[in-house]
């Protein structure tokens, strides 16, 4: 009876010990309601997760789906638990501007003023726009004249645009109530260390999702990344491996485990 309780203890604190890690991992992306609109949020903690940005596979090609990057991840022996598109891209799935991975900048920043399409200023070149980075002092979130200027060195690093939160203010291109809704994904630097990574599952326009990041999320910096058929979220625990209507996705965030 003694060698049965033992062993009977034992398997209690094994289960002890791997529940709050399952739960951990299941609460990293969650439902939130904000506004009348429906959003995922997905919560990281850089200094123990490992995020990174992906583009190309060893055969030079873009990956543009995330079941092929949870591949290349699998083939190392890593899971790829998250994902989501990173920042906005060209016909060829190249970047739209600054693009660092592993330390090398693969596309140097983009600051060229874009004209009008049928009157209106595409979303990348909105200003001001900005460059979320990953470096030896966490993460962080710039524009991208203040990051070209102060160049922190970055491990990663992606350019994108409009800013959404800038120093706990909201950009102030942003129109209340404008007409100009669609789904869209962004991301933040937020309390406590932590980044935040959202997706509309509603159509919304900037100064809603903005208000998402300051009001709710408590992201004094945030980042737009894309809208529309170019959203999406790789997350198997919420059963979700989105996929872009553009034909695939350019950089893509991805947390390995």
């Amino acid at each position: 009876m003694a060698y049965l309780k033992l062993g009977m203890l034992a398997l209690a604190s094994m289960l002890a010990a791997l529940l709050p890690l399952h739960h951990a991992q299941a609460e990293q992306c969650e439902k939130v309601a904000f506004n009348e609109s429906k959003y995922v949020v997905c919560t990281l903690d850089v200094e123990k997760a490992d995020l990174r940005l992906f583009w190309k596979g060893a055969d030079g090609e873009p990956y543009r789906a995330f079941s092929s990057l949870a591949e290349a991840v699998r083939a190392e022996g890593r899971k790829l638990t998250f994902a989501v598109n990173a920042g906005m891209y060209r016909a060829d799935f190249s970047p739209m501007g600054l693009y660092v991975e592993n330390g090398r900048e693969l596309k140097p920043a983009n600051m060229a003023a874009a004209e009008r399409a049928a009157g209106q200023v595409p979303n990348f070149y909105k200003k001001p726009n900005g460059v979320f980075f990953l470096g030896e002092a966490g993460a962080g979130i710039l524009a991208t004249d203040a990051f070209l200027k102060l160049a922190p060195k970055a491990r990663f690093a992606t350019q994108s645009g409009p800013m959404l939160v800038i120093a706990n203010k909201l950009n102030p291109i942003f129109i209340i109530g404008s007409s100009d809704r669609t789904r869209r994904s962004g991301v933040g630097v937020c309390a406590n260390e932590t980044v935040r990574f959202a997706i509309s599952e509603d159509g919304v326009n900037f100064h809603d999702f903005a208000r998402l990041f300051r009001d709710r999320l408590q992201c004094p910096d945030a980042l737009f990344l894309d809208g529309g058929r170019g959203v999406g979220l790789y997350n198997p625990a919420m059963g979700r491996n989105d996929w872009s209507w553009h034909g695939g996705y350019g950089p893509i965030f991805g947390l390995v485990e």
